[in-house]
């Protein structure tokens, strides 16, 4: 009781851990960078052969440039929503709506006028990804592709089990696709209708859909879903949730995205800082960018959650629809002792700006009423839920922060409206039944974006940090059974900082597994 009552940092009573590269193993946490099973490894290669499938590495999703001219030629030639093997070497954040080429990431960068802050806030937009219009696609390659080139998983054997509140499982089909292997995606039976339209096109067998109970905040009936599929070895769980992969591959990809958005305004502005990145913490793989953007540039990191379903900010809980940002717990992969600030978003907010964004009278209401051009707010039509509420959740941070015009907040549009329309209609029949018009929209705008207020923001300090760590622990330990060490390394940054140099050592074994193929020279 003594050392409980000594404890001045949240911790608890026992001396923290420190990560020690000589002697910790990182297979314990699923990270290897050498080949455990040549059997599998040799099926994987015929079997890529057979396909014609050849790995981008993590290098050239970063860096799209330096792809093969030709095989971009090639891609010009295939639909970008396709199960083509070749749509792999667009699973990054340099391509337009088309699926072309662009040397720096379709963004937006929004104005005071809709804002309501001096900072200017930037938002890269994830329906620019092939096959899903969404980031989650980068999520799920980062994820398998260090399995198959390391001889874990093996296509001819395995079903790849892809748990998700939604995109990620999308992500983890599409992949599984284009890598010549079966996906199963699971998740909430109560997600939005067209998750479920896209993944009847795709999936290959019926079965291949399992339907949890629920909706966005029922994340444990997926692990719990899980563990049932785990019973049959033939079944191999790709939980972005805990796959340090998924944190790997945003700061080696979708860091260096975001850092090349926020460069590219420097040059134009040299006082201009980069004050924050945020992004709603899911499976927290996406807030892994935000780690690169710190290193380099001291971003702040700023966690965002469904103030309907508020964890991190109040050990809360509830149900919510901003759908794709996940509750309930604390992902095994999110960084807490390395990010600043946590915000709550309602999902009363964002479902009404979906109107807003996408309705004729919204739109004209932002355009002649806040004077927005109407380029800008035909942009809006790319923001799904989760997208604005990494808006919402800048705006906030900006204000709780007082940032000016030469402080940028970066995030992302993680998904379109397109993926929300029936979520749309329903709300209309619901609450709008008389019609939607400019005196509803005005409404929703004063009321929750440019009268965004400063509640349910915390910006943390150390024990906070450990507050929300330790939460973590009823998820990873008593529940799924980690060993209570393989949990309590992550309070240590220098466990992070090692595990974000494993790219280069993926990309090495990349090439080779390419080169066994023999379709390295073809690609």
């Amino acid at each position: 009781m003594d050392s409980l009552q000594k404890s001045e940092n949240g911790i608890g009573a026992f001396e923290q851990q420190k990560f020690d590269p000589e002697t910790f193993d990182l297979k314990r946490v699923g990270l290897h960078t050498d080949i455990i099973d040549e059997n599998r490894y040799r099926r994987s290669v015929e079997r890529f052969r057979d396909q014609q499938i050849v790995l981008p590495t993590f290098s050239e999703l970063a860096n799209p440039e330096i792809i093969d001219s030709g095989l971009k030629a090639e891609l010009n030639e295939i639909d970008k929503n396709s199960a083509d093997p070749k749509n792999l070497f667009r699973v990054h954040w340099h391509n337009d709506l088309n699926g072309n080429f662009v040397s720096l990431p379709d963004h937006i960068v929004l104005p005071t006028e809709i804002t309501g802050v001096k900072a200017p806030i930037a938002l890269a937009f994830g329906n620019r990804f092939p096959m899903i219009t969404a980031h989650k696609v980068l999520a799920a390659y980062a994820c398998l592709v260090p399995r198959v080139v390391t001889g874990q998983f093996d296509p001819t054997e395995h079903r790849a089990i892809w748990p998700s509140t939604g995109n990620y499982a999308r992500g983890g089909v599409a992949i599984s696709r284009l890598m010549g292997c079966r996906g199963v995606a699971v998740l909430p039976e109560n997600m939005s209708k067209e998750r479920f339209e896209w993944l009847d096109r795709w999936i290959t067998h019926d079965d291949d859909v399992i339907r949890t109970t629920g909706s966005e905040s029922n994340v444990k009936e997926i692990y719990d879903a899980c563990a049932e599929l785990e019973k049959d070895e033939t079944n191999f769980i790709l939980n972005q949730f805990s796959e340090f992969a998924n944190h790997i591959g945003h700061h080696e990809v979708t860091g260096r995205a975001l850092e090349r958005i926020f460069l590219s305004y420097k040059e134009k502005n040299e006082n201009l800082q980069l004050a924050g990145f945020v992004a709603a913490s899911g499976s927290a793989g996406t807030l892994g960018a935000g780690e690169r953007l710190k290193e380099n540039h001291g971003a702040k990191i700023i966690a965002v959650e469904a103030l309907e379903c508020p964890t991190m900010l109040y050990n809360g809980f509830g149900e919510h629809n901003i759908q794709g940002i996940g509750d309930k717990h604390i992902p095994l992969i999110h960084n807490v002792t390395n990010t600043d600030v946590i915000v709550g978003i309602s999902d009363k907010a964002t479902d009404g700006l979906n109107l807003v964004f996408t309705s004729d009278e919204g739109k004209s209401f932002l355009t002649d009423e806040l004077g927005a051009s109407a380029e800008i707010v035909d942009q809006l039509r790319h923001f799904g839920f989760s997208s604005t509420c990494n808006l919402l959740a800048a705006i906030k941070t900006a204000k709780v922060l007082d940032l000016g015009p030469d402080e940028m907040i970066v995030t992302v549009a993680t998904d379109g409206s397109e993926l929300y329309e029936s979520e749309k209609i329903s709300l209309l029949e619901s609450e709008y039944s008389g019609g939607f018009n400019s005196e509803a929209a005005s409404q929703i705008v004063n009321e929750h974006l440019l009268g965004a207020d400063t509640n349910h923001v915390e910006v943390l300090d150390e024990v906070g940090r450990n507050r929300v760590f330790n939460l973590g622990y009823y998820t990873w330990v008593e529940q799924q059974g980690i060993e209570f060490s393989d949990f309590e390394i992550r309070r240590d940054q220098e466990f992070w900082k090692h595990i974000q140099k494993l790219a280069p050592a993926w990309d090495d074994l990349i090439n080779d597994f390419n080169a066994q193929t023999g379709l390295l020279e073809t690609k």
